[in-house]
């Protein structure tokens, strides 16, 4: 995977209703280490890491590249969503399209803000780079997940086999700017 090429980064905050989608800070480390050793947010994603080899290997300041935005709850990261452009791909119709993936805590599961924070992200892609499909790949045994696509307006382009368990590829049609 690599980045958008996106010129303009970071953008300004992207405000919804009740989120925040921004650039990784410093204050943002610990909540990073609790997403990517929680063993429920990566039961679909080959299992967590291991809390100690985080805390060893992370940076004081989380990575930040185009497309990466961190998902802030009344001034607390509850997740993350990446939309990053799939240069290498297991599926070879989503090769070089805008993937979007997200990953939140799961204290915020349950409350729509997965819903309203991927697409908040997608109406800025679409502003940023209008007329660009969007993929999006699951588990197809991830439930929760495939609702998300749905509501997102993503449909399934295939099924395929990667890392033992069927995958889903869904595909957004690009937005058509307005004239």
């Amino acid at each position: 995977m690599s980045d958008l090429g996106i010129a303009a980064w970071p953008p300004a905050p992207i405000r919804t209703e009740r989120l925040v989608l921004r650039e990784p800070e410093a204050r943002d480390r610990a909540a990073f280490v609790e997403l990517l050793a929680s063993p429920e947010a990566h039961t679909y994603l080959g299992g967590p890491r291991p809390r100690g080899e985080l805390e060893r290997e992370l940076p004081a300041t989380p990575e930040r590249w185009p497309g990466s935005f961190v998902v802030d709850l009344d001034g607390a990261m509850i997740g993350q969503i990446l939309l990053r452009r799939a240069t290498e791909h297991r599926c070879p119709a989503a090769a070089g399209k805008a993937d979007l993936g997200y990953l939140f805590l799961p204290r915020a599961w349950g409350f729509g803000y997965a819903t309203e924070a991927c697409a908040a992200a997608l109406d800025w892609f679409d502003g940023v780079l209008p007329g660009e499909p969007v993929v999006l790949t699951t588990q197809s045994a991830n439930t929760g997940s495939m609702r998300l696509a749905a509501k997102l307006g993503f449909t399934e382009v295939e099924r395929f086999q990667a890392w033992d368990a069927e995958q889903w590829l869904g595909l957004r049609p690009p937005v058509t700017p307005s004239a």
